[in-house]
């Protein structure tokens, strides 16, 4: 492939890029980035792909390092909680499932995964992570006290971390 023909395969799909990037990291800057990473590394590996799977493979790249992204941005925002903090999580994390990104591929399996938790986490899941609603809400929703739910929460993130690692693990991903 030239570089002519590179730059129409970016101009042609660089909106695509950066519009399932920012749906996983809802980060303008950081979507920016991952389509420049995307793009880079479609270039290094032009050759591995078949040119009429361009888009499926450049929106399976983007998805790959936006969970990256998302997986790093956890970790970096990951606090230790003790009895006399008064924490809200809703916003915590980048980490919001969306299900309208590349024919709702990879948000399909993070909803599942959240649907498939056992009780208390599934119920706390849904209502924070799919609803978007604060520790706080979902605590007077369930008449819950709300450090349980917070606590849940966290220990929901940390299950739903793990199946998304095993499914990467297993090519599920």
């Amino acid at each position: 492939m030239t570089d002519i023909e590179f730059e129409n395969l970016i101009k042609k799909y660089e909106r695509l890029v950066f519009t399932v990037s920012f749906k996983i990291v809802n980060n303008y800057d950081e979507a920016q980035n991952i389509v420049q990473e995307t793009f880079i590394s479609a270039y290094k590996n032009i050759n591995s792909c078949n040119p009429q799977k361009y888009k499926q493979w450049l929106c399976k790249i983007a998805v790959n390092r936006a969970k990256d992204c998302v997986t790093s941005a956890y970790a970096r925002h990951t606090v230790l909680v003790d009895d006399n903090t008064d924490l809200d999580f809703k916003k915590t994390t980048n980490f919001q499932p969306e299900e309208d990104y590349i024919s709702n591929e990879g948000a399909k399996e993070i909803k599942q995964i959240i649907l498939n938790l056992k009780e208390p986490y599934k119920k706390v899941s849904v209502k924070h992570f799919i609803e978007e609603k604060s520790a706080a809400e979902i605590a007077q929703e369930l008449e819950r006290p709300k450090k349980t739910v917070q606590t849940q929460i966290l220990r929901a993130k940390n299950i739903i971390r793990g199946k998304i690692k095993e499914a990467e693990k297993s090519g599920f991903f």
